[in-house]
């Protein structure tokens, strides 16, 4: 969804074209969270101190501590006034009319700077300290245009300057009282009231005769906020600041000392850290992917807290609704074990087909450390494991992806652990109130750790006293954050939007988890034992289904003027029937539909012709025979069979020429859906990239899905 970035130099002198490149930089690394338009807000050059005016309610004017403005450039518009005594107060930002083409318009950066040059800003200038922010959008409120890109604006003059991620629920209500007082809207956003309420909030204290801060404005627009947000302020009022604050959504804030070893963990209180006047950048951004090259060092900024930063020091302190005056809070920072290469492509063409081939590394990456003597160490779990073992039951919920991965694991839960295991897609369950009981674990399962109806699910289970288990690759996210517990897929970062090696990690952590919590049961030992010794050797055999990319491509070309596809799959193999149509759908953009095969013969094989490709997922299980059967009824109705069985099963499957196979290698059942995935993901990816679409953005999805 939206993404925010944010660089502040502090005592350091960056020339305007370098600030420029690291926020036009820090935008690209966010693109693959999905958008449709872009903007930046950067310093214009100072205006001089006596043709300032006074501050006043009145258009394009500024307050008395405006000595610092923001230039301005709307592609197409605008904003600067003529009048010389007037700060040209606005932004400088560019809005696209196609989804996702940010990178492919950014790489011309000559493009950027010549726009910026036609508005007369001398790129070459340094500033000793500044603050710019920049966002990417993702339609909610009002559709992809000038107009309603952020940063939003307070109005003529931009005494405040917002860019928002997330939703406020409220915004109709807080529209209709500015307007009352005279503020005008241009943007159909619910993100324009901020900052026309900090204005609000700012000139209502100026009328006063009094004098407010930074923080309490902010403060004070967070009393009047509904909904999950993530936050960057921005205002002439109070030069080379920046405020941040979340609710429910995702905000990291970096932290770079350019003196002595930057890439030296610095485990200390971040107000103390930053509070010694020496040369530092200072970051905020929706994700990590975004600062790695800058820093390691951040901190995970938790809800309610409101990060400030002045003078190059950071503060902290906690909102509370209930408390006039919020506490300051000490905060340490983390150090972030990620390496900038896993945000390159590489040699590779795309994320997706990187991410695809690296699945031997991840999952290696996953398992390392918590395989041990015959046994799995999870770290997360181990306090809490016995209320685990005593549960009522045990709910999975997901969303996409996530979910059919909780589904591959499901029987093998079950199996092992001896508590039953329900599905609950998350947005279902919030519809339908469905009921959870204290004596229940729920486990919520997301890649970003920031999925919308996840985590207003996770709000429902806490609220109705059940253990909340998160299970999630993003560190610092807001369901590791919020859970009682959890599991880090520790996957590497994920580029490409349709995941790929976070679904088989998030497969391998929940096996582990089974075999956690049924470690008690003496009677499933021998088994435990098995599953955990094909584990071991499970990126091996990762490695030699990926031997079959050049097949997969093959397949491809023949299925590429195709317009609809079916995958059967049952038993441990229905989740992969699931998320590989779900592949093929997602970046091909090809109607595909994956089905249960045993519901084969009640609706489905009326669709079966000749014509009409079904892939069949036969790899050896306890449901083995049950789809050979399944295979002979839709070969004597002619169907256009393509199989996946285990390797030396073809001719069990398949007589003559009849159909296509897929041999792939044969591992524990439980652990069978990892492998089996690997090829319908190679397909999917050869189709997109031969039926000419972008494999890495597909059209209108999004990474992470912040909205309702």
């Amino acid at each position: 969804m939206c993404g925010i970035f944010a660089y502040l130099n502090y005592n350091v002198a960056r020339e305007r074209r370098y600030i420029l490149e690291v926020l036009l930089n820090g935008l690209r690394r966010l693109e693959y969270r999905g958008y449709d338009s872009s903007g930046i807000a950067i310093d214009s050059d100072l205006a001089p101190a006596a043709a300032m005016p006074e501050k006043g309610r009145g258009e394009g004017e500024a307050g008395p501590r405006g000595r610092s403005r923001s230039c301005s450039a709307r592609k197409g518009r605008s904003s600067r006034s003529s009048d010389p005594c007037t700060p040209k107060c606005s932004f400088l930002w560019w809005q696209f009319e196609e989804l996702n083409n940010l990178s492919s318009y950014l790489t011309k950066s000559s493009l950027v700077f010549v726009e910026v040059d036609e508005m007369d800003i001398n790129l070459e200038r340094p500033f000793l300290v500044h603050a710019g922010i920049a966002h990417t959008r993702w339609a909610t409120h009002g559709v992809p245009s000038p107009r309603n890109s952020h940063p939003q604006s307070s109005g003529a003059g931009d005494e405040f300057l917002v860019v928002h991620n997330g939703i406020i629920t409220n915004y109709e209500v807080l529209k209709e009282t500015l307007v009352r007082h005279g503020f005008t809207f241009e943007s159909e956003t619910d993100t324009e009231v901020i900052p026309k309420l900090a204005k609000f909030v700012f000139d209502r204290a100026h009328d006063g005769e009094g004098t407010v801060t930074f923080s309490q404005v902010v403060i004070e627009v967070m009393r009047q906020l509904e909904g999950a947000y993530a936050l960057i302020f921005k205002s002439p009022h109070y030069p080379n600041e920046l405020i941040a604050c979340t609710r429910g959504s995702t905000l990291i804030l970096g932290v770079k000392e350019l003196s002595g070893d930057t890439d030296k963990p610095l485990f200390h209180d971040v107000k103390a850290l930053t509070a010694n006047g020496k040369p530092k950048e200072l970051f905020f951004s929706s994700d990590l992917c975004a600062i790695v090259e800058h820093t390691k060092n951040y901190l995970a900024i938790e809800d309610n807290e409101v990060v400030h930063i002045k003078d190059g020091s950071v503060s902290i302190l906690k909102f509370d609704y209930h408390n006039e005056k919020p506490a300051s809070v000490q905060r340490a920072l983390s150090f972030l074990e990620m390496e900038v290469e896993q945000i390159k492509k590489g040699n590779y063409d795309h994320f997706m087909q990187k991410e695809i081939h690296e699945q031997p590394n991840s999952l290696t990456t996953t398992m390392r450390g918590r395989l041990k003597d015959n046994g799995v160490v999870l770290g997360g779990l181990k306090d809490h494991m016995k209320t685990i073992r005593h549960s009522r039951r045990i709910i999975f919920i997901g969303c996409g992806t996530s979910y059919h991965a909780a589904l591959a694991s499901r029987p093998f839960l079950e199996e092992l652990c001896g508590i039953p295991v329900t599905m609950e897609l998350a947005s279902d369950l919030l519809d339908r109130e469905g009921p959870i009981y204290r004596e229940d674990t729920a486990v919520f399962v997301s890649q970003s750790g920031e999925t919308a109806d996840t985590l207003l699910a996770l709000e429902y289970a806490l609220k109705n006293g059940a253990l909340c288990v998160g299970i999630t690759n993003t560190v610092g996210s807001t369901l590791a954050r919020k859970t009682h517990c959890g599991i880090h897929i520790n996957a590497g970062c994920e580029i490409g939007v349709a995941s790929t090696k976070a679904y088989t990690s998030q497969i391998v952590v929940m096996a582990m988890m089974a075999l956690a919590i049924g470690s008690d049961r003496l009677s499933t030992q021998a088994r435990r034992e098995s599953i955990i010794a094909g584990l071991s050797d499970l990126p091996n055999k990762v490695r030699e289904v990926l031997k079959r990319d050049g097949e997969m491509k093959d397949l491809a070309e023949s299925l590429i003027d195709t317009q609809s596809l079916l995958v059967f799959g049952r038993g441990y193999n229905y989740a992969t029937a699931l998320e590989g149509a779900l592949k093929v759908k997602e970046v091909a953009l090809m109607h595909s539909e994956g089905m249960l095969a045993g519901e084969m013969k009640h609706g489905p094989l009326a669709l079966v012709d000749e014509t009409l490709p079904i892939i069949v997922i036969a790899t050896r299980d306890t449901c083995f025979s049950k789809q050979q059967s399944v295979i002979q009824q839709l070969h004597a109705r002619k169907g256009r069979l393509i199989v996946m069985c285990s390797e030396g099963d073809a001719p069990s499957v398949c007589t003559g020429d009849s159909c296509r196979v897929i041999e792939v290698p044969q591992v524990a059942d439980c652990l069978q859906p990892v492998i089996n995935i690997i090829p319908l993901q190679l397909l999917a990816y050869h189709l997109t990239v031969l039926r000419g679409y972008d494999v890495d953005q597909p059209r209108n999805l999004a990474k992470s899905v912040t909205t309702q």
